[in-house]
């Protein structure tokens, strides 16, 4: 099943998109009520504005020859999330299945000659900077498997847990995924001592996962922070920085802790960015999925993939 994903197959680059809620309110001006994306879906303007952000990327990647992972946006539309927002189950079923109806629409506007996959994406039950409750493996899996089939049924191409905390969510979701048949990526983010809000180390993380699940998850990423703040962890890691696929980093240096409080928007520099994923390059041999996260646009991904090269 991993195997089944084009970006783990040659050396073709695949991009994505940047950090869709952080353009979302500073860049459109929309409100996103617990930085829930989903309910953009819910009127024309909200859909206008989602169609113009991705199409910016999906443009970068074709002007490029670059193939796309294109996500859902649907990383608050879990249960407890959905709760606080007025969704319950059979509501969040019918969000998330038209959130990948709208994903392959955009789609086939864009179709060319590079695939595009279409991404359900999970976010953490939790804050995404924090675990203050955590869940055992068992525990999550029953948690998060009603998103996964909603994904799964609705004709996704894979699933992706973005900006995981700690490490039995993960394995919980990538179990969730192997019984529903669908591959799934893993992405943590780590803090600026490039460790996980966990406090467990980004490799332990990796290989507890891996373990847990017989090696089930199709590559791991890493989203959510800088790459200074976990370049000098890859660059003396193990064999297990080579199940990285995938960097979506942010274009600040702040802390989560900082960037939590911060009343503007911290965009950093494309081009320094740039330059920070080629720097991680050398110690990443198996990464072809570039993008970005909190505080980035197309002009950041467009510098990502020019520094990163062929």
């Amino acid at each position: 099943m991993p195997n089944s994903l084009p970006q783990l197959v040659g050396d073709r680059v695949f991009l994505t998109d940047g950090g869709l809620e952080t353009s979302m309110i500073f860049h459109h001006g929309l409100d996103l009520p617990h930085f829930a994306s989903y309910k953009l879906l819910e009127d024309e303007r909200g859909r206008r504005a989602l169609r113009e952000y991705f199409s910016r990327f999906l443009e970068v990647a074709r002007e490029r020859g670059a193939g796309f992972v294109l996500d859902t946006t649907t990383w608050r539309s879990n249960r407890d999330w959905g709760a606080l927002l007025g969704d319950d189950a059979e509501a969040l079923d019918a969000i998330n299945r038209a959130a990948v109806e709208f994903a392959r629409a955009l789609r086939r506007e864009h179709a060319g000659t590079a695939p595009v996959l279409v991404n359900g994406v999970l976010g953490p039950r939790g804050d995404g900077y924090v675990v203050r409750e955590a869940m055992s493996a068992q525990e999550a899996e029953d948690y998060h498997s009603a998103q996964v089939r909603s994904f799964a049924a609705a004709g996704a191409d894979m699933v992706s847990a973005i900006t995981m905390t700690y490490a039995d969510e993960a394995t919980g979701i990538a179990r969730a995924a192997a019984a529903a048949g669908i591959p799934v990526a893993i992405s943590f983010t780590v803090e600026t001592d490039g460790r996980l809000p966990s406090g467990q180390a980004l490799g332990e993380a990796i290989e507890q996962v891996d373990a847990e699940t017989g090696g089930s998850v199709a590559y791991f990423m890493v989203n959510c922070a800088h790459p200074s703040h976990f370049e000098h962890v890859v660059a003396h890691g193990g064999d297990w920085k080579d199940r990285i696929a995938g960097l979506r980093a942010n274009a600040s240096t702040l802390s989560h802790a900082e960037l939590d409080e911060a009343e503007e928007l911290d965009e950093g520099d494309p081009v320094e960015l740039g330059r920070g994923y080629a720097a991680l390059r050398t110690h990443l041999r198996n990464v072809t999925v570039l993008g970005g996260c909190c505080g980035t646009d197309q002009h950041h991904v467009a510098a990502v993939a020019a520094a990163w090269g062929p």
